[in-house]
């Protein structure tokens, strides 16, 4: 358990998208998450009131902006608001799971960048510095003109990928784009060797795939994503392997967005496992025999200290 300076009180506070978490961030850090009152309007509106003292605090605010999206990521910002009238020093925003991220290109004309927008929106509510976890894209750091921090969940999903001593692996990446990380997550399990699934999306949520390169024959695939959405893209990459002689495939992601038809999918047999992490919280209803879902809090714990102390979070990975 790290050990917090006196230089400047920390403060942590939770939304409603993940209470769990934060209070395992908190015991971590040996601390209590602070007093709010959260409530809402017969409309709609959400009311947000801090409950102690922060004046001249350093304020660390967890909200991962999971389902329902919208309500959560104006619960942050009401949140951001909130601290910065009842003058904190500095302002954290923690968001474990980074809403509209996929948007962070024109790929058409008329269309908007929503992950620019999100980063607006956070930097003018009056956050002094985000952490996130696991971004869509990397690019997505340079769209705030304020401090970021960006963390990974690779080394609880690496510590039980080697916890469970499996043989002849091989990392898969779903499609091209997400290539570099699934390099370095075979980097990490002994420089296993890298096979790419060649995608074409052809709609939002449609994947349609074409080719494997790389050779998976007789071999325990590691499919490295994200996100598991609608787990089309997981569901047709396991049957791909199968068809090139996978002997086993396991899918490995951070964020368990899971929408739609993604229980069924990932529960119909043709994956082994289905490794997650709780930057979003997984109902009772969404959990399956296949399930395993991996706690990121020490990791989310240990970047908040190290930024409260400033001490180097990169470090965290090397």
């Amino acid at each position: 358990m790290p050990s917090l300076s006196d230089n400047n009180r920390l403060s942590l506070f939770s939304g409603s998208a993940n209470l769990p978490l934060a209070q395992e961030v908190a015991r971590y850090l040996g601390m209590d998450v602070g007093p709010m009152i959260r409530k809402k309007f017969a409309d709609g509106e959400l009311y947000i009131q801090i409950q102690e003292s922060i004046r001249g605090c350093d304020v660390y605010l967890i909200q991962p902006c999971c389902h329902p999206v919208n309500d959560h990521l104006m619960e942050l910002l009401i949140m951001v608001d909130a601290c910065r009238r009842a003058s904190a020093r500095q302002i954290t925003a923690v968001i474990p799971y980074y809403a509209y991220g996929r948007a962070d290109r024109k790929t058409a004309g008329r269309e908007s960048i929503t992950a620019k927008l999100v980063a607006n929106l956070i930097t003018e509510a009056g956050a002094h510095r985000v952490l996130a976890m696991d971004l869509h894209s990397a690019q997505i750091q340079g769209y705030f003109d304020i401090p970021f921090d960006h963390v990974y969940g690779s080394p609880v999903l690496l510590d039980y990928l080697a916890s469970k001593q499996l043989e002849d692996l091989v990392v898969v990446s779903p499609d091209v784009g997400g290539v570099a990380r699934a390099r370095a997550f075979a980097k990490k399990l002994n420089g296993a060797p890298l096979a790419i699934i060649d995608k074409r999306r052809q709609a939002h949520n449609v994947a349609e795939v074409l080719n494997l390169i790389g050779d998976v024959q007789g071999k325990t695939a590691v499919l490295v994503d994200d996100m598991i959405d609608t787990a089309g893209t997981i569901l047709e990459g396991a049957r791909l392997l199968r068809e090139h002689g996978a002997r086993q495939v396991y899918a490995c992601a951070t964020h368990a967005v899971f929408s739609g038809p993604a229980i069924s999918r990932l529960s119909s047999g043709m994956l082994e496992e289905v490794i997650v992490t709780n930057t979003i919280p997984v109902p009772e209803e969404h959990r399956f025999e296949q399930l395993t879902v991996i706690s990121v809090a020490n990791l989310i714990g240990e970047a908040i200290w190290r930024i409260h102390e400033d001490t180097s979070v990169s470090s965290m990975f090397r």
